[in-house]
């Protein structure tokens, strides 16, 4: 496995890989990395011939009293873990190559930004629509692999590739969690034996949401309540939303339909957490 900041050589293997007519896979990443994010390496090694993996705590996309100072980065556990999925290619860039001095042009993907996690952090997409322009800008890959878990960034990113005319095809792969059903995340390391328990209450309340409309409940917005009322109930729990929306258009919605998909977020203790579940 190559590990390299470096554009040029990016570049180069990148053009030698395309050359010798293998298909490349990317898998974006800030590192801290968990098996949700190895299932994303193991599916593109699976279906591309070459693999690269990118590892880069984007600055854009926090806030200013957000965790970047502390957000974990852990490179050589990262780095071996890379190294055991198969990945190619390690790319780690540097924080002032990325963004030189004077960088002043962002990506903006209006509609899909402005609800939910952008309503929360609005700042938060734009950086996160930006960093993965320059990255698929730089490996030009054939597909790029992004987790379910964070729902709505990867219905942004397929609509930004959509409208830009990017040739890269957004694979989304399903949520990893632990056994007792919690979504892993790099930021499950903040969480307390306790708020840990407390943070199961997100996946009750999709499973609630769930199970209500396969039962029949046609009442979306007392079916939202009782998402809220589930996590709301459990120590430690501050809820920022808890809704129902259409998977593409991420509208809220007012009544039923085939596809849906259930959203939550909150903090637990200081840590913020967001899950969903696809419906049916």
């Amino acid at each position: 496995m190559l590990i390299t900041a470096d554009f040029s050589e990016l570049r180069h293997r990148v053009a030698t890989a395309r050359r010798d007519g293998q298909r490349i896979g990317c898998v974006p990443t800030m590192g801290a990395l968990h098996a949700g994010h190895i299932s994303l390496m193991q599916r593109a090694r699976a279906e591309c011939g070459f693999v690269i993996a990118t590892l880069f705590v984007n600055p854009t996309q926090f806030g200013p009293k957000e965790d970047l100072q502390k957000y974990p980065r852990p490179f050589e556990t990262d780095r071996e873990q890379c190294r055991a999925a198969g990945v190619d290619l390690l790319f780690r860039p540097e924080t002032d190559t990325m963004y030189q001095p004077g960088f002043a042009t962002f990506v903006n993907v209006e509609g899909l930004t402005t609800n939910f996690e952008g309503a929360v952090r609005p700042w938060h997409f734009r950086g996160v629509t930006t960093i993965v322009t320059k990255l698929l800008n730089l490996t030009q890959p054939d597909k790029a692999y992004f987790g379910q878990k964070d729902f709505q960034q990867q219905a942004i990113i397929r609509r930004m590739c959509r409208d830009l005319d990017i040739p890269t095809e957004i694979v989304t792969c399903p949520t990893v969690r632990d056994p007792d059903g919690l979504a892993l995340s790099s930021r499950n390391a903040y969480l307390s034996p306790g708020e840990r328990a407390s943070g199961l209450s997100l996946y009750r309340a999709l499973c609630l949401a769930r199970d209500k409309v396969k039962s029949g409940e046609q009442n979306l917005d007392a079916i939202r309540l009782a998402m809220r009322a589930e996590m709301e109930q459990t120590p430690g729990v501050a809820v920022d939303y808890a809704t129902i929306a259409d998977p593409d258009s991420l509208v809220e919605l007012t009544e039923p339909q085939p596809r849906m998909v259930a959203l939550v977020a909150a903090r637990v203790g200081p840590t913020r957490l967001i899950d969903n579940l696809l419906i049916p």
